[in-house]
């Protein structure tokens, strides 16, 4: 498609949108609602949110889209209710149950109880993801071979739970908790709710959750759809999300005129991934250090 759109519509000036998702929507259907928002197919996603999940989902428009691997998502941040008492074949609400806790097995937890399972699933753990994820098992996803009616058994992987606080308890209508987890990314907050569940004796699956934060980016830049359809505006441009994701290196004309090129430029002596910009704040690329230059990741302004 060249840059003009359908009906001769310009493209739209490329960035992100950070998007609050609504359940009961795929990571997948909110890219073709944004594809009809802004006017381009040039549209993906990063960081993807189960259906019934809502909150904070990453949007890249045109040439923004190849940020979306080079961003630093490795750190998530979570408001989870959790519902004790049931397990359910795909560890949340969605799910069919797999057993019914005994009335009286539940009456006996108590609130020390439950800190104590949550402290326990706090820290550096070993975790074995909800066989309904996204894991592929000999390239395919693992949902899919549930979906199949295989069944499947995944490995237990190191992950880091930050933060897993206990905001609140209620036990009616049912026994349930809200939680605030921050984790780092590969984290299932599923698998957490019915880990804890376990540890309890009694069951447990996720019955709602909302994504805060993903890396940088928070509620607090979020919009609905419904509000991008009425302003089908960037959250941030290019130049204002490169420096928000990344550490910047500043370069003089000539040195960005080499970037533009694809020319070797020295190195910034920036740890990990980082941004190039000219002295305007331009975002001219994504790179890494390598040896004595940088290696381009991805040149965004090429001459």
């Amino acid at each position: 498609m060249s840059r003009k759109q359908r009906g001769n519509k310009p493209a739209p000036p490329p960035g992100l949108v950070i998007v609050d998702k609504p359940d009961g929507m795929t990571s997948h259907d909110v890219v073709a609602r944004m594809r009809r928002i802004m006017g381009t197919r040039k549209i993906g996603h990063a960081g993807t949110l189960d259906p019934m999940a809502t909150g904070v989902l990453v949007i890249g428009v045109e040439r923004a889209t190849k940020l979306l691997g080079h961003l630093a998502l490795d750190r998530k941040s979570y408001l989870a209710t959790i519902g004790l008492g049931a397990s359910t074949t795909t560890d949340d609400a969605e799910g069919e149950a797999l057993t019914q806790a005994d009335p009286d097995a539940l009456a006996a937890i108590t609130e020390a109880d439950i800190d104590k399972a949550i402290a326990d699933l706090t820290g550096d753990i070993q975790q074995v993801p909800s066989a309904v994820s996204a894991v592929k098992v000999n390239g395919e996803r693992a949902y899919a071979k549930v979906r199949a009616g295989e069944r499947v058994e995944l490995d237990a992987r190191p992950v880091t739970v930050h933060r897993f606080d206990r905001l609140a308890l209620r036990t009616e209508p049912r026994l349930e908790i809200d939680a605030l987890v921050d984790c780092s990314s590969g984290t299932y907050v599923r698998a957490l709710a019915r880990d804890l569940g376990a540890a309890l004796g009694v069951g447990g699956h996720l019955t709602a959750l909302r994504r805060t934060e993903v890396g940088p980016f928070g509620l607090a830049r979020a919009r609905t759809l419904e509000r991008l359809e009425e302003d089908p505006s960037l959250s941030l441009t290019l130049d204002e999300a490169v420096t928000t994701a990344f550490d910047v290196h500043m370069v003089d004309a000539a040195t960005a005129r080499a970037v533009r090129y694809g020319q070797r430029t020295p190195a910034a002596g920036l740890p990990g991934t980082y941004g190039i910009a000219d002295a305007e704040g331009r975002a001219l690329a994504i790179a890494t250090d390598q040896g004595g230059h940088a290696k381009y990741l991805v040149v965004l302004a090429p001459a």
